[in-house]
């Protein structure tokens, strides 16, 4: 029997294998990093930087200025002199004046400002990243859910085959008077039991299928095979969760603030250059419209600011030692899921080779029914009993090792080594 039922399994999965298209974990995983909508945020967050370090790179250049004023004056200077020849200004008067302002030097702001922008941009990309890793174990729940309820399905249908083949036997038997005229009833009401199990487990199939493209933006339909993966775990590799690359970001990002706020204490060179047109224009004296400019250095230079740059670098200081604490935390919580998950591996391993046991055991059981069944021995619902519980020692089998592969992906998702 356990050899027909491993035929029949073999069979389902070369039809399905040629007939269907068929999908893996991996092409999962891959489609959920590819296609979930929250990955559309990478290429917006490119974008983002581009302008920001654009708007950076503008404080490179020279900036410029256009003033203009018209002014009336109750009182204007005048020389108290007499007979000097020299006229009052006027009470009205005008300017205009163009300055263009050029850093010459700031101590590497502008270069650490554009470092601070790029390491946020990767801090940002690398949450996308974490949210998206963390659907994983979703996709491994959704994904075995339904090879769950292929093995189901397949164990329903040899089962099927025997009945309908018994079914044959029993009709023989009451036809000659050796089973009862109701033996058959039996067997069909099974029959019946069997089509809804197939009926439930189909709607449901459809329904993780569903749930599993819609998180992938595959288009997997219901005729799609969705193939076994053939996993291994490597329990004493470092984790490699994308959690930890956002934890050294996080730092990175506040090192480079640090690096930032110690440079505004560096003293900042100006060069600028004044055109202007006006009356009156540099000479107070001249009463008339004319055309001038003033070219020059500016130094800029914070001398003291009690402590207050200082004190901002120890706040990031402790920001920076709340992040380690938080990484410590993740590490911790994640190593104890880690090795929970390893007992519930070895504990559905040493399942597995009880189930192996019980189904030969049962097995040796529905023999000696079915010969007792063909003699009249025993009933027909003696009979299936005895086969029922030899399709919930197969099922539970099945279950022990689709569990298995499951807590398998569940264990690499948790450690980071999942593609």
């Amino acid at each position: 029997m356990k050899a027909i039922y491993l035929f029949g399994l073999f069979f389902l999965t070369t039809i399905f294998g040629y007939t269907q298209n068929t999908i893996s974990l991996n092409e999962c995983y891959e489609g959920l990093k590819t296609n979930y909508p929250l990955v559309k945020q990478r290429a917006i967050l490119e974008q983002q930087k581009e302008v920001e370090l654009s708007a950076i790179r503008a404080k490179t250049l020279p900036q410029l200025n256009l003033n203009a004023q018209a002014t009336y004056q109750s009182d204007v200077t005048e020389v108290p002199l007499p007979n000097t020849g020299i006229e009052p200004l006027n009470n009205d008067q005008y300017r205009a004046t163009l300055t263009a302002n050029q850093l010459i030097f700031n101590g590497g702001k502008i270069k650490a400002s554009q470092g601070l922008q790029n390491i946020i941009t990767d801090r940002k990309q690398q949450e996308v990243e974490v949210n998206v890793y963390q659907l994983k174990q979703r996709v491994n729940q959704l994904y075995f859910s339904i090879l769950l309820i292929d093995e189901q399905r397949a164990l329903l249908k040899i089962r099927e085959q025997q009945l309908n083949s018994k079914l044959n036997e029993v009709k023989s038997g009451i036809k000659n008077g050796v089973l009862l005229p109701t033996s058959d009833k039996v067997i069909e009401t099974e029959l019946l039991k069997i089509f809804q199990q197939n009926q439930e487990a189909i709607n449901n199939r459809s329904k993780l299928i569903a749930s599993i493209s819609s998180l992938t933006g595959l288009p997997i339909s219901v005729e799609t095979g969705f193939q076994k993966p053939l996993l291994s775990i490597n329990a004493g590799s470092e984790l490699n969760r994308p959690e930890l690359g956002l934890y050294g970001l996080q730092k990175e990002e506040i090192q480079q603030q640090q690096n930032i706020l110690s440079k505004s204490s560096v003293p900042e060179l100006n060069g600028f250059a004044t055109g202007g047109y006006g009356n009156p224009g540099l000479n107070m004296l001249e009463n008339d419209f004319t055309s001038y400019y003033i070219v020059g250095l500016k130094l800029n230079w914070n001398v003291f600011d009690w402590k207050n740059n200082k004190k901002q670098r120890q706040a990031l200081d402790y920001s920076k030692e709340l992040i380690s604490n938080q990484e410590e935390v993740f590490k911790l919580n994640t190593n104890t899921a880690l090795n929970e998950q390893l007992k519930e591996i070895e504990t559905l391993e040493s399942s597995i080779e009880i189930d192996e046991q019980l189904i030969d055991l049962q097995q040796e059981v529905v023999n000696t029914s079915e010969s007792q069944l063909k003699n009249g021995i025993i009933t027909t619902s003696e009979y299936i009993t005895e086969l029922t519980k030899l399709y919930e020692a197969e099922n539970l089998f099945n279950q022990h090792k689709t569990q298995l592969e499951l807590a398998k992906a569940n264990y690499n998702t948790l450690k980071g080594d999942s593609k």
